[in-house]
């Protein structure tokens, strides 16, 4: 097969690095790519958010399967040029991406699927979101309804920091995506994803994982796109998942289904879990970053022939195979991150490292430069091992993370904390 994965951060590097396990695989680009997936794959120089273009280019290579890595491509509908092309996709079309590219469609949904999730209210308006925070007791959680590369949602423990909140979001700081903002009830618990694959009928659980988001060590300082991550997710056992499954995942399912917009691809579902019982927090439409890394370390090759039963419609004739082990990444950020930070600092020691099945480092956000590998974004490195216990693959994937010479950068020191008390 001739495969084109679209993106060029540590979520498709991770998936390239599995899809070439498989033997399905004859060649791989990636569009357009990164300094660390220029070492296992093409990579072409394409604008991922044109769907012509892309369909264009798969039908000139003889492309065979389209992977839609971020959420941005989906939402404006590059899987739908590409269907409409002839090709197989796997990524949902940009009516069913709607799940995450607006919160208030999802929040309605929920309510037509009558999902466990979060209380909320949708504005237009500065002032009357101000109103009616008046109304509400902290603390609470303001998100930017559309698309903000997952930085616009804040949880406000005091009314002066959720007023600043909204003033930044209808004040421009996430351009159009602010120009609606839902406030929503603040849910206490325990966070976690579940992934599933959908093919329109049947969903296919194929993981579980739970990230850490804030960018300080103990879940201090803001809010970040993801500074680490494990698998499986202790939280979410079979039990929880069930009742993720069938009360909440699988009738948003039949809702999108019955209002005309199947859903195809990947769903993260992000979980708030108390005494057992799950919310819904969010969706995302396409694999979690850096979640996608630890699932993509334990998946290997079978995670083209999940990808590819999915694209094709063929879900309910496959399952996931795992293996009882663990993973967990650890994400190597450019000081300054979230906020601002400088790009072009030189990485070494990368060559040195023995990277296995077992043990990987995932480009983020890195480029090529005078023979070497220079930071190229906020988050850089996805620094990721395999054990039979976590334990063991925190271990492996620390002990990498001290091989790494890089001053200008930082990470936390406490991926894993929630599963491992009293160890880190």
């Amino acid at each position: 097969m001739n495969i084109l994965i679209l993106g060029s951060g540590g979520r498709e590097h991770s998936i390239a690095w599995a899809v070439l396990q498989n033997p399905k695989c004859d060649r791989l680009i990636v569009a357009p790519g990164n300094a660390g997936i220029a070492q296992i794959a093409e990579c072409a120089d394409l604008d991922i958010l044109d769907g012509d273009a892309v369909a264009g280019f798969a039908a000139e290579n003889a492309v065979d399967l389209v992977i839609i890595g971020p959420e941005a491509p989906l939402a404006l509908g590059v899987a739908d040029a590409c269907r409409t092309a002839g090709l197989r996709v796997f990524g949902p079309s940009a009516e069913a991406a709607r799940l995450e590219s607006s919160k208030s469609f999802t929040k309605a949904i929920c309510d037509a699927a009558k999902a466990p999730t979060a209380g909320y209210a949708h504005f237009t308006d500065l002032d009357a979101a101000r109103a009616y925070l008046e109304t509400r007791s902290m603390p609470i959680v303001i998100k930017a309804d559309g698309l903000a590369a997952g930085k616009g949602v804040v949880v406000a423990m005091e009314r002066d920091e959720a007023v600043a909140a909204l003033e930044h979001m209808f004040g421009g700081e996430f351009g159009a995506a602010g120009s609606e903002v839902v406030i929503e009830e603040f849910m206490e618990g325990e966070e976690a994803s579940f992934f599933v694959l959908v093919d329109g009928e049947t969903v296919l659980p194929i993981g579980t994982a739970q990230d850490h988001k804030r960018v300080g060590d103990g879940d201090t300082g803001p809010n970040t796109g993801g500074m680490g991550a494990y698998s499986p997710a202790p939280i979410l056992d079979e039990t929880v998942a069930r009742k993720a499954l069938d009360e909440i995942i699988r009738p948003t399912m039949h809702e999108m289904a019955r209002r005309g917009t199947p859903y195809s691809g990947v769903l993260y579902a992000g979980l708030m879990i108390r005494h057992g019982q799950p919310r819904l927090v969010e969706y995302n439409v396409r694999f979690g970053d850096p979640e996608c890394q630890v699932l993509m370390m334990r998946l290997g090759g079978q995670a083209l022939d999940l990808i590819q039963a999915c694209a094709e419609g063929r879900l309910d004739g496959v399952e996931a195979q795992w293996a009882e082990d663990h993973a967990l990444t650890v994400v190597m950020a450019a000081k300054g991150y979230p906020n601002s930070y400088e790009k072009g600092s030189r990485i070494q020691g990368l060559d040195a490292l023995e990277e296995s099945s077992s043990a990987m480092v995932f480009h983020a956000g890195t480029a090529a430069k005078e023979g070497g590998i220079v930071a190229a974004g906020g988050r850089v490195l996805n620094v990721t091992a395999r054990g039979e216990t976590l334990a063991q693959a925190r271990e492996a994937a620390y002990a990498m993370v001290e091989a790494i010479d890089w001053p200008e950068g930082f990470c936390r020191r406490d991926i894993g904390w929630r599963a491992l008390p009293g160890t880190i």
